[in-house]
């Protein structure tokens, strides 16, 4: 004869507590993330199949024209461009900013190699330039 328990265990599991955690996390993560910090400028970036992503830095050159360059979020031109980036390192007390040289893909080579000049009498060695990722062909 075959006896059989009349009182089974039920096991559920509750979920409430994990959803809870998760939706924490999210905000979390949402909260604590990495914003654009580039001025709310369209550029046109040229290509490069060996970019590499850099990490957020101090200062962050955006060029446009001879007349629309950006450092951090002040504007200038090329000829006040010296004496932004002095005051802007004087305000922020950077020691050994990295520079960021984000450089529409049309503006002409003169203009890049004169704000790189610009950049190298202010004591900056290294400049990283930003690319977007190459499209793969088809």
């Amino acid at each position: 004869m075959i006896l059989e328990r009349r009182l089974k265990p039920h096991i559920n599991v509750d979920l409430t507590p994990l959803i809870d955690v998760v939706f924490q996390l999210v905000i979390f993560f949402m909260i604590s993330s990495v914003f654009n910090t580039a001025p709310g400028i369209t550029l046109d970036l040229p290509e490069s199949s060996t970019s590499e992503n850099v990490e957020i830095t101090e200062l962050r050159l955006t060029v446009l024209s001879s007349d629309e360059i950006y450092v951090n979020k002040e504007s200038c031109t090329i000829l006040t461009l010296e004496e932004t980036l002095i005051s802007v390192i004087e305000q922020s007390h950077m020691e050994e900013p990295v520079v960021v040289f984000d450089g529409d893909g049309e503006i002409p080579y003169q203009m890049m190699i004169q704000v790189l000049d610009i950049l190298r009498r202010q004591g900056f060695e290294g400049v990283n330039l930003v690319t977007r990722e190459k499209a793969e062909d088809a």
